[in-house]
Order: C-alpha cells, then structure tokens, then sequence
C-alpha cells in the first residue's frame, strides 16, 4: 500500500466533487420526496466512466480496482449525494460487474460488462429471501432443468432497483439442501432478463431512500437460457461470495461518506449560529461529540483502503472488510447522530438535509450485513469459536 495520492485517484475525486456539486443536497431532498429515479444522475455517472471502474479496459471499462470505486464511492457520498453516491454504484459497477468478470463466460462479458461500462445496463442482486434472511444457504428459491435451459421459481426481497433493471443476477438452489454434502453445494447463480414472463414485481415501502424502488420480486416458472447460468451448476456459492465484500467495502464509504457530509454542514452551522453572542461551534460541548466520531471514521476509512488493497491484489479480505464496515458504520451513525444534535431543533428540520442523511445511514447497521452478522465475523477470525 501507499499513501500517495495517484494522478488517477486525485482525477477520480475531482470528478466525483464535481458531479456531487452539480447533484447537492437540495436536488436528493427533492428526490426523495417524490420517489423519483434519478435518472440525470445515473447518466452522469456513466459518462464520468464511474460504472465501468471495475470493468476491464477490453470491454470498454476503466480496468481500475475497489481502491478507485471505493474513492469515487465515498467522494460523492461525502461532497452532496448522501447514501446515493453509493446505491447507484455498488450494485452494478460492483457486484454484478465482479461476478461477470471473474466468473462469467466471453460470451456473458461481451453481452454485459460492454454495457455496464457505459451505464446503458442496471442489474439487480437477488440475494435475500424473507424467510432465508441472512442464512443465504437457506434460499428456497430454486432452479430446475428442462430442456435446452432451467425453470425457476420462487421470491426474493428487498431487492434493490428489481423495478427497473434490465438484469438480475439471482441465487437459486439447483439441488435441495437436503440432498448434498456441505450447505455450500447446490448453489447456483443466473442471469436473467427482467421482461421475462413469470416476473412480478412489488416495491416495498420504507423508511428512506426512495430516490430508487426495493422491492419483492416473484417468479413463477421463469424460463432461463442454459447459457445464462452464471458460473458452474452447483458450485456458485463461490461466486456469490466473491461479490459480498465489494458490496461491504461499498457500505463502509457509504457510511464514512454520508458521516463526513452530515459533519461538515453541521460545522458551518455551528461557525455561523450565534447563541449568546458567540458562535455555537466554539462550546466543546457542540465540537467534541461530532470530532470524536469523526476521529473514528477516519480510521474505519484507512481499513476501508486495506480491504480494498488487498481485494484488488486477490488476497483473503474477509476480516479486514468486516472491520472496515462495522466500525465505519457506527462512527457514521454516531457522527450524524450529534450533527443533528448540533442544529437544535433545526435538525428535525427537512430543508437542512441532516435528518435525511440520519434516515440513510441507519440502513447501514442492517445492510449489507447486519452489524451482528460483521461482528460474528470478527469474533470468529480472533479465536472465538463459530457462533452459527
């Protein structure tokens, strides 16, 4: 690793500045409140050559690293967009641009990575199921041969941008659980194109981030082409993991991010709100709750950059980006939390944006992985024995 900062990255974050500019606080404020796509934004973005970071340069990507997506990732978060200048990247330029990359056929690159790069392709990741939860191995949605191709059916959840994606990369189980050796065996993953029959899908209220559908999607006898399987029949356990930690990586610049935004606002209100003739910012009570977080989000973002080193260099980084992501999280959270508390009354406030970002960030404590779930993680890999 270096500290040094490259001629590539500083020209990512100058870029990521100056979309988050043109998309500031206001523009998402307005988005949210009418649950609309940003659609201006996701095009921005392809034309930046943020979507095509991960792809390589022979489908006309970027050939980069998590290092670069993940700068691109926070710097936007961080410099106006909030949680989306993560949710409109890490899902396609991230995981289903790993998954094709590192498993997916010359063919399925050609068809997919070619139009990812240019933004002109969404996916979607059908991971969760509502009584599978966090124990993927448990999926009940399931894939059966017939034919030239394979049958599927069953229901995922919370499956983010299912509403308007051309693709979904899916988990199935193509043998039942019951009838293999090890839990990991019987997995296998599929494209499919979200125009086919047997598709229905449901958008889900929530809490926030309604600038892009989560939604419950429905299949019922959805035929798929043999040569949209994603890997090897039966062994893409594999495969799925491989695109878990840019996903956590993903979060964790997320929460740095929306942290370092919701800080920020809060100190210029705090240099300009007078209470008793004085700047409110210079009370210690007002500066250390926001500083001593913002002390911890600095350093979860320093193992953010080490998980991403070493996932670009093809080694384990499991623990380093649990780490990353739950210590990220609860200094965001923690950080947010007395940025708000910093405006008084004005950070229930809509027009200043803090209570928002307060909406967003807590999603981060239960997504990708639920704190719980990183942490088990860790306990594990320091000698705790397995607690699942």
């Amino acid at each position: 690793m270096t500290f040094e900062t490259s001629a590539e990255h500083s020209m990512i974050s100058s870029t990521a500045t100056e979309i988050a500019t043109e998309f500031g606080p206001e523009y998402w404020r307005e988005r949210e409140e009418n649950g609309e796509f940003a659609a201006d934004f996701w095009d921005e973005l392809g034309e930046a050559g943020f979507h095509g970071l991960l792809v390589p340069e022979e489908y006309g990507g970027a050939g980069m690293g998590m290092a670069e997506l993940g700068l691109a990732m926070e710097t936007l978060c961080a410099e106006g967009c909030g949680m989306a200048g993560t949710w409109y990247l890490v899902l396609t330029a991230g995981m289903a641009t790993v998954g094709l990359n590192r498993y997916g056929t010359d063919e399925q690159k050609e068809t997919y990575l070619t139009d990812i790069a240019t933004g002109d392709r969404n996916f979607s990741i059908g991971i969760t199921e509502p009584e599978a939860g966090t124990n993927t191995l448990n999926v009940a949605t399931h894939a059966e041969k017939d034919g030239d191709g394979y049958v599927l059916n069953g229901q995922k959840a919370w499956i983010t941008f299912s509403d308007r994606a051309d693709d979904m990369i899916i988990v199935t189980r193509t043998t039942p659980r019951e009838e293999v050796d090890r839990g990991t065996d019987g997995i296998s993953l599929f494209i499919i194109d979200m125009d086919s029959p047997g598709i229905d899908v449901s958008p889900i209220e929530k809490h926030a981030i309604n600038y892009s559908k989560s939604c419950e999607v429905f299949l019922n006898d959805v035929r798929v082409p043999e040569e949209n399987l994603l890997g090897d029949r039966d062994d893409g356990w594999w495969a799925l993991v491989s695109t878990l930690n840019p996903e956590r990586i993903g979060f964790s610049a997320a929460a740095t991010g929306i942290g370092k935004l919701a800080a920020h606002t809060a100190i210029d209100y705090a240099n300009d709100r007078e209470v008793f003739g004085t700047p409110i910012g210079t009370h210690q009570g007002v500066s250390f709750p926001i500083a001593k977080p913002y002390a911890r989000m600095e350093a979860a973002a320093q193992m953010r950059r080490k998980a991403e080193w070493l996932y670009d260099q093809g080694e384990p980084c499991g623990y380093e980006t649990n780490i990353a992501k739950a210590t990220a999280v609860e200094a965001g959270i923690e950080t947010v939390k007395q940025s708000m508390q910093a405006f008084g009354g004005w950070g229930y406030a809509t027009e200043y944006d803090v209570e928002r970002w307060w909406r967003e960030i807590n999603l981060t404590r239960l997504a990708p992985v639920t704190q719980q779930m990183a942490y088990n993680h860790i306990s594990q890999e320091i000698g705790f024995p397995k607690s699942y």
